[in-house]
């Protein structure tokens, strides 16, 4: 007999009457759960991959966090090192930006630092791609009195040496937008037109830069307009409230809703983590954040 496939939704309506009925008897306590937690995914509109940077929760152990995430319909957490890999793959997420060899002030704009970095990628890239991870941060370094055309020179040429590498394994090397004028004194890349230079002179679908919406907040404003302009260059974006880098509701400038929406127009299919760092409970700020972001 020919059977009509059920859709997703109504697969999770059928369970859920199912586990009610299996509830009120006592017979079935974790089927409940496991369907509690997949109906609270079900209820996020699809259009933004969400993801939740590490460090902001180091509180809370990288288990809890992750069983949290997946009930919230979180499918990554990110800027997690080799070790902690296997964590989030456990819990049925991903790792949206896994670190790399270097880090924000030993980056690509001093070419001492390349054969170092080579070697770091050469040995990084076939695992994240092992995992099936999508994406592995870079920097540019801080100037200490460098130009800024010198050190975009120096990333080519050590970019250069890698993308082909991350096209063969097919991870994207994403090198970090940051600001310098509050968190990261002399850090070189703290524009996007020097990022979208950069990834115009490496010339490879592979490297690509983090938008980080807090950082250029601070740097240059005029957001949503940069980001319509500039997304081919964008593999990964963060968010932050700014001032302050706290949570990213009413009480800071930015209208994230909006910015969500300006991301999703232009057919971006990767990830937004969050990189807050609550004030308030941890879990409820990231709760909200995910709420706000899910236009």
């Amino acid at each position: 007999m020919m059977t009509t496939p059920l859709s997703r939704r109504s697969a999770l309506r059928t369970l859920a009457g199912s586990a009610a009925l299996l509830s009120a008897t006592g017979l079935a306590p974790a089927l409940s759960s496991a369907v509690a937690a997949e109906a609270e995914k079900a209820k996020l509109k699809g259009n933004i991959k969400h993801s939740v940077s590490r460090w902001c929760y180091g509180k809370i152990s990288l288990e809890d966090l992750c069983q949290a995430c997946a009930k919230m319909g979180i499918e990554s957490v990110e800027l997690l090192g080799e070790k902690e890999w296997p964590v989030v793959k456990q819990f049925g997420l991903t790792c949206a930006m896994c670190n790399g060899p270097d880090n924000i002030g030993y980056g690509f704009n001093r070419v001492e630092h390349h054969d170092k970095l080579v070697q770091g990628f050469t040995d990084i890239l076939p695992k994240i791609a092992q995992l099936g991870f999508p994406n592995v941060i870079c920097f540019s370094g801080n100037r200490g009195g460098m130009s800024d055309e010198q050190g975009l020179e120096n990333c080519v040429t050590g970019l250069k040496k890698v993308a082909s590498l991350a096209e063969t394994h097919q991870v994207n090397i994403i090198l970090e937008l940051l600001n310098s004028k509050v968190d990261h004194k002399d850090y070189m890349a703290d524009h996007s037109a020097w990022g979208v230079e950069l990834c115009k002179r490496v010339g490879s679908e592979r490297v690509k830069l983090l938008y980080d919406i807090y950082h250029m907040q601070i740097m240059e404003g005029d957001v949503i307009r940069t980001i319509k302009a500039n997304h081919k260059y964008f593999g990964h974006y963060h968010t932050g409230g700014n001032p302050g880098r706290h949570e990213i509701d009413e009480t800071q400038e930015l209208n994230y809703p909006a910015i969500m929406k300006a991301i999703a127009s232009t057919g971006y299919k990767g990830y937004v983590g969050q990189e807050f760092v609550p004030v308030r409970d941890p879990l409820t700020s990231l709760q909200q954040a995910i709420t706000i972001c899910d236009i």
